[in-house]
């Protein structure tokens, strides 16, 4: 059956395959795990649709799981237009559509808390594709992938499609070791060469210039002639030695081209359309200011009508007063311009619009923070990097060679260009050399960052004695990677394991490892403050609220303000706290409810905080009230302008993108609790609460 199976699907495309695609293929017949590493717009996707394909075949259930949302939402429209949509269906948290179809993206957590709970949608899986199976690394939710990978049936086979890592054979034997034969198909070469520039505008120019960084596997004589001459330069530039007048400084030999001067020499070069990544939103959204001030204009009159119709077609259900909060009217004369921008501060709709726009090269130019980089399918010509080093906590450094794959990947369309370009703008403090290094990097390798949470525990609690409980948390790739290091492996994950169930037994969560009641409920909550979130409920904290307050307090767990959010103004801060508050619909004793509440739920974390530090376990974020009136406000069905002045006072500048962002966190949340039958007057007050939350724009309507 896999051969007829196989010659009808290379018939139905029409081409060729690449051997890496074959070779995946192959594995995927013989009924083996597939790892598949290979560089972004390398046809990953394609081997994951012949893995659907061959299991719908066999009359079992394939399941497509992504790390975001955005991700899924695409990945279904795709799907349903390839296999029809009666047969795929979409599972997010916030969204069901189709949920018993034999196809269904989901996002990775939703498909470990089917795992977890035991869903009867596992009974006929034969396949499931973790795309971008890399995310295991992140630091906040990478431990649903080993999760997912370690507590699922035994009988499913896995798809794992990651962006090239260096360790991708390593990560193969951990795959091996949890679920059985795996093929691991390695391959390196973009589909797109891709050719690595420099952007400098020269002294005494009046156009900036874009050079070749590399000249195969050095860098390039020009790009060494500026290094060296910058390298001159900065032995006369003032400084704690500089003694002279500044007058009297000799000007620099090189500048950074400015970001209309780079957009006007691309397109002298024809490397439009571009996206340029610059890691801030403000900064993305000043891009675009600055651009349409300069007069910039790419598009046709033809153009500008489509893209104008494509918008309003969109934006059709929105209220004036919504769009005009929105300012809607300067993102759209952008966009006729062939302009915009795409971050998370922006609302979905606006973003869903940009990538369409994109997709029917309507746009020239996107200013995008390195989300865009993860997944979203928006292949340019070129990709531009404004800075070649970015903030973490750790300060600013330089981008790893896996960012900078990551990024550059998205430069060369399949189809249309013959060669793909990632052009990096010159600053006076960057070496060219540091960057050709990154540029000419092996892939960065992959790494665990899983831990046991007190959901996991809680479910391990439940399902297996303990011995057995221990020996599954030592099936982690965190535990592998710790196996075959050499020396110096951090805390045992049993240790781990055991400390977070001591934390449970000791706040009354079990009996020795049996869960009690109160277990139960923690075991149905998924989230990084999960036993904060369980501690409330069982102090009854959540009671005898109005939805709309409900959804404030559940704004604690998921909120956090952003550092260097700037305040406004005292005298502004207090006008748009008087505009909003005039309008928001709470009250005084509202607010006062919300705050008492808060106060106790803060009392709880201390005591959470007092049982992990006797048994060392690392502290969950701190919860932060800082959204809860905005979102009460906005549940009792004040307008997104209202709610806007409200953030703005109580939080900080709060743009349109990042209220929703929060709103659809409580939203998820509240979702969770609706499920809880543990608790079912709270679960039914959570169930009208999200309805109240998910609404107009968040809705995304």
């Amino acid at each position: 059956m896999s051969l007829e199976y196989r010659q009808r699907f290379v018939d139905f495309l029409g081409f060729g395959l690449d051997r890496f695609q074959l070779d995946a293929i192959e594995a995927i017949d013989r009924g083996v795990n597939v790892l598949v590493s290979a560089p972004t717009g390398s046809g990953k996707t394609l081997v994951a649709n012949y893995a659907i394909g061959r299991t719908l075949e066999r009359e079992l259930r394939s399941f497509y799981t992504t790390p975001l949302k955005a991700l899924s939402n695409q990945k279904f429209n795709e799907l349903a237009t390839l296999y029809g949509e009666k047969n795929v269906g979409l599972l997010t948290g916030d969204t069901s559509i189709n949920r018993t179809a034999p196809i269904v993206v989901m996002t990775t957590e939703v498909l470990r808390n089917m795992i977890l709970t035991e869903s009867d949608q596992l009974f006929d899986l034969g396949t499931v594709i973790l795309d971008e199976v890399h995310y295991l690394q992140d630091p906040f939710r990478g431990g649903v992938w080993e999760e997912v990978l370690i507590l699922a049936p035994g009988v499913v086979q896995f798809v794992a499609l990651s962006a090239t890592i260096g360790n991708a054979e390593f990560l193969g034997q951990w795959l091996q070791s949890i679920r059985g034969e795996t093929s691991v198909v390695i391959e390196e070469t973009r589909p797109i060469e891709l050719h690595n520039h420099f952007a400098v505008l020269k002294r005494g120019q009046a156009s900036a210039e874009i050079g070749d960084l590399l000249d195969g596997e050095r860098l390039s004589e020009e790009a060494r002639r500026i290094d060296n001459l910058t390298k001159n330069t900065r032995k006369f530039r003032p400084g704690p030695k500089w003694h002279g007048p500044k007058s009297s400084v000799p000007p620099p030999m090189f500048r950074a081209p400015r970001r209309s001067e780079l957009l006007m020499a691309m397109e002298d070069k024809d490397l439009l359309p571009v996206i340029v990544f610059i890691f801030s939103r403000a900064a993305c959204d000043d891009a675009v200011r600055q651009a349409r001030r300069d007069g910039l204009l790419f598009t046709g009159p033809d153009e500008r009508h489509e893209i104008t119709d494509l918008a309003e077609e969109r934006l059709r259900n929105f209220s004036r007063e919504d769009l005009q909060a929105l300012e809607y009217s300067e993102f759209l004369d952008s966009l006729r311009r062939g302009i915009a921008a795409h971050h998370a501060g922006m609302v979905p709709a606006f973003r869903e619009i940009v990538e369409r726009c994109f997709e029917r090269g309507l746009l020239s130019v996107v200013y995008a923070t390195e989300t865009l980089a993860l997944g979203v399918n928006m292949p340019a010509r070129s990709v531009a990097l404004e800075r070649f080093s970015k903030y973490s906590d750790a300060g600013r450094n330089f981008l790893t060679s896996g960012e900078f794959k990551q990024m550059t990947g998205r430069a060369g369309r399949r189809g249309l260009d013959d060669e793909g370009h990632a052009v990096v703008c010159y600053s006076p403090e960057l070496s060219l050399t540091d960057v050709g290094r990154v540029a000419l990097a092996p892939p960065s390798d992959l790494h665990s960052s899983f831990r046991p949470t007190y959901n996991f525990t809680a479910n391990l609690m439940n399902h297996f004695d303990q011995e057995t409980a221990l020996e599954v948390v030592q099936r982690s790739f965190a535990q592998f990677e710790a196996d075959h290091r050499p020396s110096g492996s951090k805390r045992p994950l049993t240790e781990q394991l055991t400390a977070r169930w001591k934390v449970l037994d000791e706040l009354g969560y079990a009996e020795g490892w049996k869960l009690n009641a109160q277990g139960q409920v923690l075991r149905s909550i998924y989230h990084e403050n999960d036993l904060l979130i369980a501690e409330t409920i069982a102090a009854g904290i959540l009671e005898n609220l109005e939805p709309a307050q409900l959804a404030g307090l559940l704004s604690m767990f998921t909120f956090q303000g952003r550092k260097g959010n700037k305040q406004p103004a005292a005298s502004k801060q207090v006008q748009a706290r008087k505009r909003a508050t005039a309008k928001d619909r709470l009250g005084q004793e509202r607010r006062g409810n919300l705050k008492e509440r808060s106060l106790e739920i803060t009392m709880s974390a201390a005591t959470i905080n007092e049982v992990e530090a006797r048994h060392r376990v690392p502290h969950a974020k701190d919860p932060d009230d800082g959204f809860a009136t905005t979102i009460a406000a906005w549940a009792r069905g004040a307008t997104l302008g209202v709610v806007l002045d409200l953030a703005d006072a109580e939080i900080g500048h709060t743009s349109p993108g990042d209220f929703v962002r929060n709103a659809k966190q409580v939203g998820d949340l509240l979702e969770q609790l609706s499920r809880m039958r543990h608790v079912p007057e709270l679960a039914a007050n959570a169930e009208i609460a999200k309805d109240l939350v998910v609404r107009s724009v968040v809705a995304g309507f």
